[in-house]
């Protein structure tokens, strides 16, 4: 029990000095580390200057480039940030559903033979189908019930409503079961599309949990600015390529009635109208990537996207067959691009210009590559926490730490006298290898969290009390020092574990059920738990065997 070869001093080392490396960025600021500076996010001279500072500080860095820089992320209450608590419509979402099943329900009614019937106008939830000839309607049934999609868990809901209303009349539907069960599966989807726009490189630690089945709650740490955020999420990304008619009569004409059947009326970026037919060329689904780029002509900011091969063979074919015609760019309802189809544009290679600044640019191309929201998100509770609160949290749990700590370690002392001071050394490692471990996992920590740290404090004395109480039993017992400190280790060993287990498995279950804050605080208990037992039951133990190696006392003071 008190031998320690040298593989195991050599690997108890090399924890110690990872978690001291790991923790050490905590104590200086990212230039003075030497990170990599973020690009500007606009063109404004502010913002150049910051980036230009940020590179001089990387350039002068004298830390090496091959230690760790990652340092602990702090929560939103901690630094500060955005808070916005967003809700999904199931009707909008029910709505959104059967708009795209409506080229299922085209094609199928076209089948030879061909369905006669009006052209339908989709009424919120509801598409109702007007046949042209009564005995059509048993034929037409059929076809749609068999394209009738299911959902839920089970498979055996549909989310499509077929019903006759009347002898040549069809009302198509989401019901209200339909409705919720397609909103709880957009859930899932929105919160990873949400990622993907405000965290498209993965490394921020920007919060999304779901709350119920329609609600979703977006924390972002750092953010000052909630608008920006919103932007972002208000877009529900539907990007489609149509042909467009620009023909002045045709436009007064839709104008002054309506648009004919199979067009709508939509304004370009020079809020000039323009007559647009509904079918999409190419969808939103068809492209492969998107990124922020350069207009050629003027270095101005531009989107450039790839299409993949299905989208772009589609594209080259439409733009090879529609030479001089118009084809509009529609964002969300809005023609952000309508440039004239002068050749073929075959690869699959487009770039959106316009009145972008080079921030927009961005976060469209993100918006575009995220993908097209189920439906657009409402928010209905926002809340800014300014970085002045979050410091005095910072400042209040440090010190609760530290008073804790100290506190503790005058008692371990006291109490145990030599012995007690070994205790307090593995504490204070303990402590560098929780701060170790959040840093190198990437983990949050939130004011919970620092609390779930100072609770570790607490538990890895714990730990040492149950082992010194059972050497000190054992010394009264008459065992020599080393005899008493073996078994004293030896019987506290089941204890001890039964305790740390027991907590470990409440722990996960905060994390797996909880969200938020009560995931900090689950992480940072768990980690120390596992940096807690380490550090009492072998650090602490590696000290008291170097001492009784080179002491040999014959009793110990405890």
């Amino acid at each position: 029990m008190l031998n320690f070869p040298a593989w195991k001093v050599i690997l108890i080392l090399i924890v110690l000095v990872w978690g001291a490396l790991m923790a050490i960025p905590n104590a200086f600021t990212d230039g003075f580390l030497g990170v990599e500076p973020r690009e500007p996010q606009s063109d404004a001279p502010q913002d150049i200057a910051a980036y230009e500072a940020q590179m001089d500080a990387a350039e002068e860095s004298w830390w090496p480039s091959f230690l760790p820089t990652n340092k602990v992320n702090l929560g939103l209450d901690l630094q500060g940030g955005v808070y916005l608590l967003t809700q999904i419509d199931p009707a909008e979402v029910a709505a959104n559903r059967l708009e795209t099943l409506q080229t299922d329900i085209v094609q199928a009614l076209n089948r030879d033979p061909l369905i006669q019937r009006d052209v339908p106008e989709q009424q919120g939830t509801t598409l109702p189908i007007q046949l042209r000839n009564a005995e059509d309607m048993e034929e037409a049934l059929r076809r749609l019930r068999r394209i009738n999609p299911t959902i839920g868990a089970t498979g055996s809901d549909r989310v499509l409503s077929i019903e006759q209303v009347g002898p040549q009349r069809i009302m198509v539907s989401v019901g209200e079961n339909a409705q919720q069960a397609l909103a709880a599966d957009a859930q899932g989807t929105m919160i990873t599309i949400i990622r993907r726009r405000l965290d498209p490189d993965g490394v921020s630690e920007v919060s999304i949990t779901p709350q119920g089945d329609t609600r979703i709650v977006i924390e972002a740490p750092g953010e000052a600015d909630p608008r920006r955020i919103k932007n972002i999420l208000g877009q529900a990304g539907r990007l489609t390529f149509n042909m467009a008619n620009m023909d002045q009569s045709a436009v007064n004409a839709a104008q002054a009635t309506r648009p004919p059947p199979g067009f709508e009326l939509l304004v370009d970026e020079f809020g000039r109208p323009m007559l647009v037919n509904r079918t999409p060329v190419v969808t939103g689904s068809d492209i492969a990537s998107a990124s922020q780029g350069r207009n050629p002509d003027d270095n101005s900011p531009a989107v450039d996207f790839r299409l993949n091969g299905t989208g772009a063979e589609r594209f080259g074919q439409t733009t090879a067959n529609n030479r001089g015609q118009i084809f509009a760019i529609v964002l969300d309802g809005t023609i952000m691009s309508a440039p004239r189809i002068n050749e073929p544009i075959w690869g699959g290679n487009v770039q959106i210009t316009g009145q972008f600044t080079l921030e927009e640019a961005q976060d469209l191309a993100d918006i575009i590559e995220a993908g097209e929201l189920p439906a657009k998100l409402n928010f209905i509770e926002e809340r800014t926490v300014g970085p002045g609160l979050g410091a005095d949290s910072i400042a209040a749990g440090t010190n609760a730490s530290l008073i804790g700590l100290a506190l503790v370690g005058v008692f371990m002392i006291i109490a145990y006298g030599l012995i007690g001071s070994f205790a307090v050394g593995s504490l204070l490692a303990n402590i560098v290898l929780i701060l170790g471990a959040l840093s190198g996992l990437g983990a949050t920590l939130t004011l919970p969290g620092i609390a779930g740290i100072v609770l570790t404090i607490g538990m890895a004395v714990d730990a040492n009390v149950i082992v010194f109480e059972r050497i000190r039993e054992e010394q009264q017992n008459g065992r020599s020092p080393t005899t008493a400190v073996i078994a004293g280790y030896e019987r506290a060993l089941s204890t001890i574990l039964d305790a740390n287990i027991t907590t470990f498995i409440a722990a996960a279950i905060l994390y797996l059920l909880g969200s938020g804050p009560v995931k900090g605080f689950a992480v940072t208990l768990a980690i120390g738990i596992v940096t807690s037992v380490f550090t009492a039951f072998v650090v602490t133990r590696w000290f008291t065997a170097m001492w009784l190696r080179l002491a040999r006392p014959r009793k110990l003071s405890i």
